[in-house]
């Protein structure tokens, strides 16, 4: 991946967390994990969690409500060339490498006992 390439994903995942922070409501609060540009920058999917865990679809009706707007946002606040198409998707990812340390840490729990 060149490093255009990772400054362009850094800069949608930072104005796609700020937008989201000034628009959505706290509950469900919806972190921006990551995102994957496509090779030609014409399509991002935004990966996303909620806390708590079960609103995931408010978040994705939420977000694919407000793309247009988040859209003209990505635009407003950068210089890039092509805005792209935005898509979202819940991280399923990342919940599961919480779970996963949540096991862990039960188990480092249980053998301090």
């Amino acid at each position: 991946m060149s490093d255009r390439h990772i400054r362009v994903e850094s800069l949608l995942r930072e104005l796609v967390a700020e937008f989201i922070q000034r628009e959505a409501n706290t509950d469900p609060l919806i972190t921006v994990t990551r995102t994957s540009t496509s090779p030609d920058y014409r399509r991002v999917t935004i990966f996303f969690t909620t806390i708590p865990e079960g609103k995931e679809a408010a978040a994705l009706i939420f977000l694919k409500r407000y793309g247009g707007e988040l859209r003209g946002y990505i635009k407003r606040k950068s210089d890039l060339k092509i805005v792209p198409y935005l898509d979202f998707m819940v991280d399923y990812g990342e919940r599961h490498r919480q779970h996963i340390d949540d096991i862990a840490r039960e188990i480092a729990d249980g053998d301090k006992k």
